[in-house]
């Protein structure tokens, strides 16, 4: 891919933690290659996160869109959408707003981008005492030695062996929109994530299976595009169940397209 003439958005899902953000946001800025734009989805977080991402526009030489919805419960699936209506760009990179990323992630990922594909990407779990020690301190500088690290061998970046990894294209199992890229263009031909969804659970996995039914195929990115997750406890899971079936549905009817998606919003 020419990474000259690719506009990329980094895509921002966030509830009030503005503490993690503001981590997310320091790590971006730190970028070797810039993002063009940045889109914040924000599921109705306070005041406090929109001083933060006001602070941030000052900081960034490219927009930075911030999209807002009130807080009826978490809807991720509606604002991820309504952020991507505010996009210009050509490539979307999917992270959440407890992951910090490497200063070349964004580097690694426009020469990772492909046409016809998805990317996933790896994350570096960051264990509790870590996340505590970060967020008083903003140090954000991770290496694959660093202490608190869970799953290190996903903080080794050597990216010309990223080739050598290469799992079944068209599984949609494991996906983790926590790091994942995909086409603007594509994200739109398959209406992009389920606004349906109700709860956490299982909504990147169902919007992988439409992308991979419609002929665009996975491709896994590691050793490169390297993410940390801040420690937090597990979401509640009481729709666990209901999306999973909504998953089932679309790999067994071979759905490429859904009823309530980017176009409904």
């Amino acid at each position: 891919m020419n990474e000259e003439k690719l506009t990329i958005a980094v895509l921002v899902s966030t509830y009030n933690w503005p503490e993690a953000l503001d981590l997310v946001l320091l790590s971006l800025l730190k970028q070797t290659r810039l993002p063009d734009e940045i889109l914040i989805a924000d599921d109705g977080s306070g005041p406090d996160t929109k001083a933060l991402i006001d602070h941030y526009r000052s900081l960034f030489p490219v927009p930075v869109k911030h999209a807002w919805q009130e807080d009826k419960g978490f809807r991720k699936c509606l604002i991820l959408n309504k952020a991507v209506k505010l996009s210009e760009a050509s490539y979307i990179i999917e992270i959440d707003g407890d992951i910090i990323v490497n200063p070349k992630f964004i580097a690694d990922h426009a020469r990772a981008a492909s046409k016809g594909y998805f990317v996933q990407g790896s994350r570096v779990m960051l264990t509790e005492a870590k996340t505590q020690e970060i967020l008083k301190t903003g140090q954000i500088n991770f290496h694959s030695l660093s202490k608190g690290l869970s799953g290190r061998f996903n903080a080794i970046r050597l990216p010309l062996l990223s080739v050598f990894f290469n799992p079944d294209p068209q599984s949609s199992w494991n996906i983790k929109a926590c790091n994942l890229a995909f086409w603007r263009d594509d994200y739109i031909r398959v209406n992009g994530y389920y606004n349906n969804f109700e709860g956490w659970g299982w909504e990147d996995y169902e919007f992988a299976a439409r992308l991979i039914n419609a002929g665009i195929l996975k491709k896994r990115l590691k050793m490169a595009a390297i993410s940390y997750h801040i420690f937090h406890k597990v979401h509640h899971r009481e729709n666990f169940l209901p999306n999973e079936l909504i998953y089932r549905r679309t790999i067994a009817e071979k759905l490429t397209y859904c009823s309530s998606g980017y176009q409904e919003v």
